[in-house]
């Protein structure tokens, strides 16, 4: 998606004729629609609505909940559906290159470091969704997952629509490094995760 936050701004400004309650809701979906349908541009529309918030156009704290609200609800669906059907799943298929075995260290990694995971999983652009449902499969524990998850988008969602509201004025700076930050990230995370998978595959076929 390649919407950055002036356009979404100006989408959202045609929506204030209907009234403020369908901008809440359009916001609340794209937070929600973002970690479902990555890389839907939800990290631009948090932008907007501080830019908006700035505006006196949209109240802040109503903004904010909204904001958390939709990331959060969105994240426990696939932490929910991780839980619910991919660890029996995966057990019982004991893939070759997703065995049994990952299950249960995956398992004892979230158990160690599962509460910093969650917290700065809202941070780790293009692996925020794949790191709900992992959750989800290793069996972390609901509660924590979803307060951790609140921390998580409480910090990253006041940090950019803090960023929004100060820098106002220069929109088009912001909108530019938003963009860059973007740019140099996902091509950073597909090597990543290619990585990981030719790592996986190498290292499975050694132990065969």
């Amino acid at each position: 998606m390649s919407e950055n936050p002036i356009q979404i701004s100006e989408y959202l400004d045609y929506l204030f004729a209907y009234g403020t309650f369908w901008v809440y809701l359009i916001i609340f979906a794209a937070c929600f629609i973002e970690n479902i349908f990555p890389p839907f541009p939800g990290d631009s529309f948090i932008v907007a609505a501080g830019g908006l918030v700035a505006l006196g156009r949209l109240d802040l704290v109503v903004t904010f909940f909204t904001v958390v609200a939709g990331g959060v609800a969105s994240v426990m669906v696939l932490y929910m559906l991780g839980k619910r059907y991919g660890r029996e799943y995966f057990i019982r298929k004991d893939f070759k290159y997703f065995s049994a075995e990952d299950i249960v260290r995956m398992e004892r990694q979230f158990a160690r470091y599962g509460t910093l995971i969650i917290i700065f999983s809202r941070f780790v652009v293009g692996l925020r969704a794949a790191l709900a449902i992992v959750a989800g499969i290793g069996r972390y524990q609901a509660a924590r997952m979803l307060v951790f998850t609140v921390i998580s988008y409480f910090l990253f969602a006041g940090l950019l629509i803090y960023i929004a509201i100060k820098l106002v004025e220069n929109l088009d700076t912001v909108t530019y490094y938003f963009k860059t930050y973007n740019t140099i990230v996902w091509p950073v995370v597909i090597a990543l995760v290619g990585w990981l998978v030719i790592y996986k595959i190498v290292t499975t076929r050694k132990r065969k």
